[in-house]
């Protein structure tokens, strides 16, 4: 029915190529390129043994416009899906412009000299998508992604209002080293590092990193986890689109000997984004910590336990108060079982290929750049208990 492109061969990469090729009724062709075509190739291996689709495998330099325009033209896809580095978003865009083709991600853009999570950047090409008549959806992981879908469910199905959103997000996995991130460190330190930010009353508020938490109760056994209050981008594009809200928030958990650790190489400035001289040339600190750190994708057989990501909402229904809990459990053993990568990724990479298959289907189109809010929950909240990531919803 359609051809993918998939750009990024990362943990969440590996986890969409895998639930597309679950899906050949939709996704008849599917395409994987990134940097390094050994770490595509190794995963179209996976691919064709598990489910046995072919995946043709290219390397490419998303951050090169016109190579990557060179790739859609030779593959004439329907469809790109971005699920590489924050950094690449705007040169993959423009190469969706350039050649006609609907863009989809999991991340807003982020500057690589700034660690700066807005959705600006990316709102500025609105009226080129609308003027070029093509689709771009942005954030179609689970957070941002499938939180935004749990507030338009909520608002479509219980609300006539939400004046309180609080987006919990709990790994209650471990994976027995000392310290490791379960996606890319790189991008996992800048975003924890950064000032948190929440919305109250109409104006942002900010506080310093991580210096606000609360403990909450987890269900299904999982049980209290202390939380720490973050900025997260999907709470931008929230506070825009779901009626009513006086307050939105987004927290996670950490435990303490990952905080212990963080605050240590903060304190020795390994978290820097300033480049500093070593050897003759100029690196980042963070990026020097990335490589000595563990592959996230290492981390899939040795995870145990589950994540735990929902909705705390609180609002309004034909004038009662009421507070909804919407959320999923996945199994970190589970999802490697299946596709070969631990829970992080599995939570992000499907509700990629959900959104890919929304897009595809027709589902949710339209002309301009779009957030997951603005579509018709419905569809893709039935997509998720069918593909993996089965929801519960509980009045509080």
């Amino acid at each position: 029915m359609s051809k993918v492109l998939i750009i990024g061969a990362g943990g969440v990469g590996s986890v969409a190529v895998h639930k597309c090729a679950q899906v050949p009724e939709v996704f008849t062709e599917i395409h994987l390129a990134s940097r390094t075509k050994s770490k595509c190739d190794a995963i179209a291996a996976s691919v064709l043994e598990r489910t046995g689709v072919t995946v043709p495998t290219y390397a490419v330099d998303a951050d090169n416009v016109a190579e990557t325009v060179a790739l859609i033209n030779k593959v004439k896809p329907d469809l790109l899906v971005n699920l590489a580095l924050p950094y690449q978003d705007l040169p993959l865009m423009d190469a969706c412009l350039e050649t006609g083709v609907n863009y989809l991600d999991t991340a807003n853009y982020e500057p690589p000299d700034e660690a700066k999570f807005e959705y600006k950047w990316q709102w500025a090409y609105r009226e080129r998508f609308e003027q070029a008549g093509l689709m771009a959806l942005l954030g179609s992981g689970f957070d941002p992604g499938v939180t935004n879908v749990f507030a338009a469910h909520a608002m479509k199905h219980h609300f006539d209002e939400i004046h309180v959103l609080d987006i919990i997000d709990c790994n209650a996995g471990d994976h027995g080293q000392a310290f490791a991130t379960n996606f890319n460190p790189e991008i996992n330190i800048r975003e924890i590092t950064q000032r948190g930010r929440y919305w109250e009353r109409g104006e942002w508020v900010e506080t310093d990193p991580l210096s606000w938490s609360m403990s909450y109760d987890f269900p299904e056994g999982i049980g209290p986890k202390k939380c720490y209050l973050m900025y997260h981008e999907e709470l931008e594009s929230l506070v825009m689109h779901i009626k009513g809200l006086k307050r939105a928030r987004f927290w996670m958990t950490f435990g303490d000997q990952y905080l212990t650790h963080l605050r240590v190489l903060e304190g020795i400035g390994m978290t820097s984004i300033e480049p500093v001289d070593f050897g003759g040339q100029k690196i980042q600190p963070l990026q020097f910590l990335k490589a000595v750190l563990p592959e996230p994708g290492s981390l899939g057989p040795l995870t145990k336990g589950r994540t735990c990501i929902g909705n705390v909402m609180k609002g309004v229904k034909d004038g009662r108060e009421k507070t909804l809990y919407v959320y999923n459990i996945c199994s970190h053993e589970a999802a490697y079982e299946e596709v070969g990568s631990q829970a992080i990724s599995y939570t992000t990479g499907v509700p990629a290929m959900i959104g890919a298959m929304m897009m595809l289907t027709g589902k949710w189109a339209g002309k301009g750049v779009f957030h997951m809010e603005q579509f018709d929950p419905d569809p893709f909240m039935a997509a998720l208990n069918k593909h993996g990531l089965p929801w519960t919803e509980v009045e509080l």
